[in-house]
């Protein structure tokens, strides 16, 4: 089998889950206890929060609070930043956030979404045109996770500052941590990652905040992680999260250049009269999106699947919803016949040059034999 997914989620990675495994097997104990055993995993858990957030952030000025995943991270961003006066987004970022500021406006906050550009990327004219001075968060997505857009985060979030010094920023860095070299800026409020992105575990997550910021939690009881996640943590999915960061910022550009190496062969293999894409070449390497004009993604999909290739349409997180076409890709300028045939393939440092040669003969013909049925 093929897998093409990575987007969705990664393979957990095997030396980061068996040196993990005894804080599920032997050193289970609950970390908030007052004995030895117990204290001692709370200090692996505050040398995991350090570890983690030297990563992409200054120690002096950031703190990270773990979560149970991405999603819950943005969520926190969202409800407890965005409480007063109008929220700004975007139409494309992921359905954490959308489905969060959606909520909010159903509750009354006005919420504002700036437009994209063609490759899914924030317009940034659009972008600062909604903010004003009753702005009180603007969330936007790193990299976009269906296009593979980057967004340059630093920028965007100083010229929003610079229209309201008060405003919140938050970016969703879910398809970012692990994959593309960046620190976060002085001007980001809030950044939300993931482990099963990069070779961690389901089930874990965090939020990265300035420190100087009062953020009140969302979820509430035993005052864990600092008083802004309660809930016993999940110890074992925290060390798993920090052995597969260290493991791939240890060799994060070389795992970039192969990922090129993929996408680009990939690019060259896929018939240009099947497939038109999506995804720019400056996108991240890790994502690209491509359209088979006239035969639907998601039967593509299945019948990739049966000949051993796993890819997706879209994002995974919203598979299963009723909307037959991506919002993200609609709202990129794309026509509806066009959507109807998005692929979306995403690769891994793992997957092989032989990997992708054997994919691309499979799409190409599916999408041959769809086109001359058809016909």
């Amino acid at each position: 089998m093929i897998y093409l997914d990575n987007a969705a989620t990664t393979k957990p990675d095997s030396e980061c889950v068996k040196a993990a495994e005894k804080y599920i097997l032997s050193e289970f104990y609950n970390p908030s206890a007052l004995y030895a055993e117990g204290y001692n995993l709370q200090l692996e858990l505050k040398e995991s929060r350090r570890k983690i957030l030297s990563l992409i952030a200054d120690e002096n000025n950031f703190s990270l609070t773990f979560t149970s995943s991405g999603t819950e991270a943005d969520n926190h961003a969202i409800f407890c930043g965005g409480k007063r006066g109008n929220v700004v987004t975007t139409l494309g970022e992921h359905s954490a956030i959308y489905s969060a500021v959606t909520e909010l406006k159903q509750r009354g906050t006005e919420v504002r979404f700036a437009e994209l550009n063609s490759d899914g990327s924030v317009n940034i004219e659009s972008l600062l045109s909604l903010i004003d001075e009753k702005t009180s968060i603007v969330s936007i997505i790193h990299v976009n996770n269906e296009t593979g857009a980057v967004n340059d985060i630093a920028a965007i979030s100083a010229a929003v500052k610079a229209k309201n010094k008060n405003a919140l920023f938050h970016s969703d860095g879910v398809q970012a941590f692990g994959k593309i070299a960046f620190k976060l800026s002085k001007d980001i409020d809030l950044y939300s990652i993931s482990a099963h992105k990069i070779g961690g575990i389901k089930g874990c997550g965090a939020l990265i905040k300035r420190k100087s910021l009062a953020l009140k939690p969302f979820i509430y009881g035993g005052g864990q992680e600092q008083g802004l996640r309660s809930g016993t943590e999940n110890v074992f999915g925290i060390k798993c999260f920090e052995f597969a960061a260290i493991k791939r910022y240890s060799v994060l550009n070389e795992c970039l250049e192969k990922v090129k190496k993929l996408n680009k062969d990939m690019r060259s293999r896929l018939d240009k009269s099947l497939f038109s894409f999506i995804s720019v070449e400056n996108a991240s390497p890790y994502i690209l999106s491509v359209a088979a004009n006239g035969v639907r993604g998601e039967t593509i999909l299945h019948e990739a699947d049966d000949a051993g290739l796993i890819i997706g349409t879209g994002s995974a997180c919203s598979s299963n919803k009723k909307n037959r076409y991506s919002r993200i890709i609609l709202s990129c300028g794309i026509d509806e016949n066009t959507a109807d045939g998005v692929l979306r393939i995403s690769f891994s440092p793992e997957n092989t040059l032989s990997e992708i040669e054997k994919a691309t003969e499979i799409l190409n013909r599916i999408v041959k034999n769809k086109k001359d049925i058809m016909a």
